[in-house]
């Protein structure tokens, strides 16, 4: 069913005001459907990480030289025979340009913390409701039993004394600093370049912070029951998640996706050509179940590499099978809470969809013919006409309660969801274009699309710069990364914000003073 745009704003005009309502704290990137081109290649919600980039393809499905890709092998040759014959065996498996009104679903609960933080409240305080001292204690214990397994084994380190609590704190400071200063390594600190900082050297020696970056661990052994490759570092993401879980509460609307991690243009800028080339090499994927309207990462999950196998890093790149399998870990805790979750073409199927309502989780998804699974999908669908709509036009098709929209603007456009109704109209805002007209879906995915680009501009300069070699350590970064980003993300929604208005530098320089044990840990008036 095609609409010109001069009818959707005649029919909508109420319709739109009430979106604008629901995402008028958001702004729509002039970027996020096709602007900048005929098609939608620079749209980042395809690939947020410079592992997949790589590999991304463009958003958009205007391929009219290749509608077999979009069609699939069996399917009829263009043609008017042909396209009713199609809409008669769309029509048989469910697919209908009927369209039938259909309410959101219901969501009762209020997002935001779930405990009061108090106005004296500081950058630690909000960093240990994620990891707390008992955890760091465990990291002493451990560390301590590696350090003494390993000089049993390849002798005695006379250099070596027990770390501390104190000591293993200002460890994770002086790591964290890198996340602030973009310093190549954390030993600058102690040179007299300019990324030294002589207030933080001096609260331990160079050698004693190289003594326990050498014996560092989560979990010193393998136990005989272990057979996961993350054993080192899964109880500390265990117990983040269950910090995730008990300090915040999500909004409804909730994106999957690959944050983006290791982009820092500083740090890119001083790499030598031998250390890039090792971040290519990066042996897991790190993905995330996201609040959309906080930018609260509720949820990571780390696929880790490990080997050339099904599996594999480079067979999830390409396998949407595999990528279910992901968006299914990130969900599990997600069932019945009538959650929408916006995901990438990658992500985004019938079944997937369809599995996923049954457990009370709603989904809205951008599809493309060549990375998405597109079984069950009416082919008319999924095949570009030769000659192009005008821009904003679209056509849906309806089965149950779940729509296929192919909506256009400088290229197709196809979204599957079942979270909003095919009938509500809703509107795209360009600085350049103005008001294009659209389902209320493409509306409400452009918008928590926008809103995790702009986090993610904001944020991923501060992921921390140190770069270990082991696999377990550079998951713990990026994990205490994501969970000091968390920490800022609460001290926002606090009152301790409205004492002293921290931006995310200064938060990082203030929780980094304060594992150092160099500030008074309430804030200053």
């Amino acid at each position: 069913m095609a609409e010109s745009g001069g009818a959707a704003r005649r029919r909508a005009p109420a319709l739109l005001e009430a979106a604008r309502a629901r995402y008028e704290s958001l702004h729509i990137s002039d970027d996020v459907f096709g602007e900048s081109g005929p098609d939608s290649g620079g749209n980042p919600f395809y690939s947020t990480s410079a592992a997949s980039r790589s590999s991304s393809a463009a958003s958009s499905d205007d391929e009219p030289e290749r509608p077999g890709s979009a069609r699939g092998p069996g399917s009829p040759a263009p043609g008017a025979p042909a396209a009713q014959e199609s809409e008669e065996d769309e029509a048989g498996a469910g697919w209908s340009s009927t369209l039938r009104d259909r309410p959101p679903p219901r969501f009762e609960d209020t997002g935001g913390p779930t405990r009061k933080m108090p106005p004296s409240a500081s950058a630690m305080d909000f960093f240990q409701l994620f990891v707390p001292d008992n955890v760091l204690k465990n990291m002493v214990v451990q560390t301590n039993l590696y350090a003494k397994k390993f000089q049993e084994r390849f002798g005695s380190d006379g250099a070596w004394v027990d770390v501390t609590l104190p000591e293993m704190k200002a460890f994770l400071g002086y790591v964290i600093s890198t996340s602030t200063s973009h310093c190549e390594s954390v030993l600058s600190i102690w040179s007299g370049g300019f990324y030294s900082n002589r207030s933080l050297a001096l609260v331990m020696s160079q050698a004693r912070f190289e003594k326990i970056l050498k014996y560092f661990h989560v979990v010193a052994f393998r136990s005989s029951q272990t057979t996961h490759g993350l054993y080192k570092v899964q109880p500390f993401l265990d117990s983040l998640q269950s910090g995730f879980d008990s300090a915040f509460r999500p909004s409804q609307t909730q994106v999957l996706h690959e944050p983006l991690i290791d982009e820092d243009p500083v740090f890119i800028a001083t790499c030598t050509e031998r250390e890039l080339r090792k971040r290519k090499k990066r042996k897991f994927s790190l993905w995330v179940r996201q609040c959309s309207s906080t930018g609260f990462i509720i949820q990571i999950y780390v696929h880790l590499k490990e080997g050339s196998g099904p599996d594999g890093l480079d067979a999830l790149k390409n396998k949407p099978q595999l990528h279910s399998m992901v968006a299914r870990s990130l969900c599990r805790n997600a069932a019945g809470k009538n959650y929408i979750i916006f995901t990438g073409p990658s992500i985004t199927s019938l079944t997937l969809f369809e599995e996923f309502e049954k457990q009370g989780i709603y989904c809205c998804g951008l599809l493309s013919s060549r990375k998405s699974d597109c079984t069950g999908l009416p082919p008319s669908m999924l095949s570009s006409p030769a000659t192009p709509p005008a821009r904003g036009q679209h056509s849906i098709r309806m089965k149950g309660s779940m729509s296929l929209i192919c909506w256009y603007n400088k290229g197709h456009f196809r979204f599957l969801t079942n979270a909003y109704s095919p009938v509500q109209q809703g509107v795209i805002i360009k600085r350049r274009s103005g008001e294009i007209p659209c389902p209320l879906a493409v509306e409400a995915f452009a918008a928590h699309l926008s809103y995790i680009c702009k986090y993610d501009d904001k944020y991923s300069k501060y992921f921390i710069s140190h770069k270990p070699n082991k696999t377990w350590q550079q998951v713990f970064w990026f994990a205490v990364s994501i969970a000091v980003n968390n920490a800022y993300i609460l001290y926002k929604m606090s009152d301790a914000y409205h004492v002293k208005r921290y931006s995310r530098a200064q938060f990082g320089e203030r929780l980094v003073q304060e594992l150092l044990g160099l500030e008074d840990t309430s804030p200053s008036l």
